[in-house]
């Protein structure tokens, strides 16, 4: 299972996708996980894709899928 993090190393949350699943795992270590069917286009995106993501406010983005999940 590849964990994703992004470049900047100060980010809360762990990144992993397995089994068709998104899983989220934030600082106090409260995981959390999202079918990608959710998500078509995580579903169908690259590793490249989806290790480009950073936290917001709200949760996290993937860049160059212009998709937002939100904690």
């Amino acid at each position: 299972m590849p964990l994703f993090n992004t470049r900047k190393g100060e980010k809360k949350v762990k990144v992993t996708f397995a089994n068709g699943l998104l899983f989220v795992e934030t600082d106090g270590g409260k995981p959390q996980a999202f079918p990608l069917e959710w998500f078509p286009k995580l579903l169908n995106a690259t590793d490249e894709e989806r290790e480009d993501w950073s936290q917001t406010e709200k949760g996290i983005r993937f860049n160059k899928l212009d998709v937002d999940v939100s904690l």
